[in-house]
C-alpha cells in the first residue's frame, strides 16, 4: 500500500477531497501525514480527527530556506512516503528538496500553468485581465510551477473557471472548487501506479 504525506499551510479543502476519496476509492495508498509550516493550519485539526498523523515544521522558526526545507525532508521522510502531495502548500522549496523527491512529489497550483507561477496567482490573472483561469496539478520540478505535466488519459490535467467580470471575487473560490475534482483523480492515478512529466 502506498503511503502519502500532504503538504498544507490552512484549510485543507483539497486535502478533506483526498481523505474522503482514499477512504471510499478503491486506491491502494493512505494518507501516512499531514504537515504544515502553519501550527494554526485548520487542515492540522480535521486530520487528527481522523488519526492521520500530524506534524508541524513553522517556517518561521527558520533563518534560512534550505535549513527548513531540511527540518521538513527529515518530517516527511519519517513516514516514508511514495507520493508528497502540496495541497495548498504556500512555501517555495528549494531544489535540494525537490530532487530528493524527484518523480513522486505532485502540486495543487491555482492556475493555468505556465501563465501566473508563484504565490497570489488569482490576483495575477485578475489583473492581467484574463477571461478564463484553473488550476493545475503537476509533477514538481526544480524550476517553480514549471510544467511537468502530469496526463490523465492523453489530455493534460486541468481545470477552467471564467472570470465574469474584470475583478471577479468569487475567482478564488471556483479555482478551490474545482482544485480537488482534479488533484483527486491524479492522487488515485498516482497511488495506484508511477506517473512521470
Amino acid at each position: 500500500m502506498k503511503r502519502i504525506v500532504i503538504l498544507i499551510s490552512g484549510r485543507g479543502s483539497n486535502l478533506r477531497s483526498i481523505a474522503e476519496a482514499c477512504r471510499t476509492q478503491d486506491w491502494q495508498a493512505r494518507i501516512a501525514a499531514v504537515i504544515s509550516n502553519r501550527p494554526d493550519a485548520a487542515g492540522l485539526a480535521y486530520a487528527a480527527e481522523r488519526g492521520i498523523a500530524t506534524a508541524v515544521v513553522d517556517h518561521r522558526g527558520f533563518g534560512q530556506r534550505e535549513a527548513f526545507d531540511a527540518a521538513l525532508a527529515q518530517a516527511i521522510d519519517a513516514h516514508a512516503p511514495d507520493i508528497v502531495a502540496l495541497a495548498g502548500f504556500m512555501r517555495i522549496l528549494g531544489p535540494a528538496f525537490i530532487q530528493r523527491y524527484a518523480g513522486r512529489i505532485v502540486n495543487i497550483h491555482p492556475s493555468l500553468l505556465p501563465a501566473f507561477p508563484g504565490l497570489r496567482v488569482q490576483q495575477q490573472a485578475l489583473d492581467a485581465g484574463v477571461r478564463v483561469s484553473g488550476c493545475t496539478v503537476h509533477l514538481v520540478t526544480t524550476e517553480l510551477d514549471t510544467h511537468a505535466w502530469i496526463e490523465y488519459g492523453n489530455r493534460l490535467v486541468t481545470g477552467l473557471v471564467s472570470i465574469l467580470a474584470p475583478q471577479d471575487t468569487a475567482l478564488i473560490g471556483l479555482v478551490s472548487t474545482i482544485a480537488p475534482v482534479i488533484a483527486v483523480p491524479i492522487c488515485g492515478i498516482l497511488a495506484t501506479q508511477r506517473i512521470s512529466a
